[in-house]
């Protein structure tokens, strides 16, 4: 049964293989063929609006604005023409970040900004406040979009700002799914991490924390816990299916890493809804209520139950109704012309497997952005051809006794064959009904053996099952499916 490549991360619809567009109403579709490429500008002065930089504007200031932001730079396109219009206080930064090192212990050197500005996570060079000036790239902090003209090819934001595009990515990521008010969702205690301010009010209460109740067994939930042991406290996961990251993990391989975070002192309630959250005397939250009656006692709750994209002023751009987010063709196009949509938002064609997608990830966000960049400023017609990729890193803290770093490459569809005891390595690999590879995971490879990953899964070459499944390790396994290449 084809599945989402990890949790919150990763869904898709079934599509036609050659993309087009589609309006109209009331009849069939009508197909409409956009230009390679068209360019718009608009005056720099006058005109009565807010943003000197009105040639290219970017709404959204997370990861894929920064590496947008860079390609600009890179073709001498950003002086004096960008805009960046962001809800943030501060220039783009590594997201991931967030959930990893920023929740360390103050003594275990937690990452800080401006440490982990973009574009460091792929090698490049930190675009801090300065990059952003030095560069002649106009940044407008903490003032989100919240309406879109695309008529008169306006902005407006929450300040009252009349902005002027010729044109625009969009570039808004998503927001955390949030449990409902009326169920304890806003009290004090209870997090929810998109954002640095996220992070820096539960790493406040982490210092103060005694029991911590995880919400939510994917990406989230098992980051956080992650780095919940390294503050020693009484930690509960509690999700509702049978087994962490139910999306890319097979009940094999999760039982492997549950056992690891219990060793680690972390609990799992499985198969459990939360019904309520209640507050304490102080008005803070004290427990959380499960829809059995049973009651988990929390000073703490991290709710980690996914994310949905903001789509928000840019409807009226076109949403797909299947995988949300504004839909795309494979340059990042919207039907709109000169408007473009990229990273967590964009609802794209996922070219090796034939439907539309979209991928919650840092690695889109960049590649996303330096394809939209490059379609826009050069006549650039190859089509995004992503290959899908997902990792995780948790603790990594000082005196952690096992560090944890695993890649997962392509589709997770298809018959599994695991390789290793996970002492340290272990590996899964999904094969279809024709015996070709499909998707390859490894947990504590070397940077050899991650490297071969995405030449397994891009090629998706024919395996012989048998000798997979009789491999003595994983080093074996991964060299069997290399002479298939």
């Amino acid at each position: 049964m084809a599945s989402a490549a990890a949790s919150q991360c990763y869904s898709y619809s079934s599509s036609p293989a050659a993309w087009a567009l589609r309006q109209g109403g009331g009849g069939a579709a009508r197909v409409v063929r956009l230009p390679s490429r068209r360019r718009f500008s608009v005056a720099a002065a006058g005109g009565g609006y807010d943003n000197e930089n009105r040639e290219y504007v970017i709404v959204g200031g997370g990861n894929a604005a920064g590496y947008a932001a860079r390609t600009f730079v890179e073709h001498g396109m950003a002086d004096g023409r960008l805009c960046i219009v962001s809800k943030e206080p501060v220039p783009p930064y590594e997201r991931p970040a967030l959930t990893k090192g920023y929740l360390f212990p103050p003594e275990k050197k937690p990452a800080r900004l401006p440490g982990f500005h973009t574009c460091v996570g792929s090698g490049g060079q930190r675009q801090t406040t300065e990059w952003y000036k030095e560069n002649g790239i106009e940044v407008l902090y903490e003032d989100p979009v919240v309406a879109f003209d695309g008529k008169t090819q306006t902005l407006k934001t929450s300040s009252g700002k009349m902005l002027k595009y010729g044109s625009l990515i969009i570039s808004t990521g998503c927001e955390a799914s949030r449990l409902p008010a009326k169920i304890g969702g806003n009290l004090p205690g209870v997090h929810y991490i998109r954002d640095v301010a996220d992070a820096d009010s539960l790493v406040s209460s982490l210092g103060k924390a005694k029991k911590i109740v995880v919400i939510g067994g994917g990406y989230i939930g098992m980051e956080v816990a992650a780095a919940a042991c390294d503050w020693n406290l009484d930690t509960t996961i509690i999700f509702p299916e049978d087994h962490i990251m139910p999306r890319l993990f097979t009940p094999s391989l999760a039982k492997k890493y549950e056992e690891l975070y219990q060793q680690n002192g972390v609990k799992f309630i499985k198969g459990a809804l939360i019904d309520k959250l209640e507050a304490g005397s102080d008005g803070r939250v004290s427990s959380a209520v499960l829809k059995d009656g049973s009651i988990v006692e929390a000073d703490t709750v991290i709710v980690g139950i996914g994310a949905k994209p903001a789509v928000s002023p840019f409807e009226a751009v076109g949403v797909n109704s299947q995988v949300g987010g504004i839909e795309v063709d494979s340059l990042f196009r919207t039907s709109v012309p000169g408007i473009f949509a990229i990273g967590d938002v964009a609802a794209f064609p996922l070219k090796m497997y034939n439907r539309i997608a979209r991928v919650e990830h840092v690695d889109h966000a960049r590649k996303s952005a330096h394809h939209c960049v490059e379609t826009l400023l050069t006549s650039q017609t190859k089509a995004y051809d992503y290959l899908p990729y997902f990792y995780s890193r948790v603790f990594e803290y000082e005196g952690s006794s096992r560090k944890v770093w695993w890649q997962f490459y392509g589709d997770n569809v298809g018959e599994t064959v695991e390789v290793g005891n996970f002492d340290p390595k272990i590996a899964t690999f999904w094969i279809d009904s024709d015996s070709r590879l499909k998707g390859v995971f490894l947990e504590s490879g070397i940077s050899e053996e991650f490297g071969l990953l995405p030449q397994l899964a891009k090629s998706q070459p024919i395996v012989d099952k048998a000798k997979l499944k009789a491999a003595a390790s994983v080093e074996d396994a991964l060299d069997i499916a290399r002479s298939a290449l």
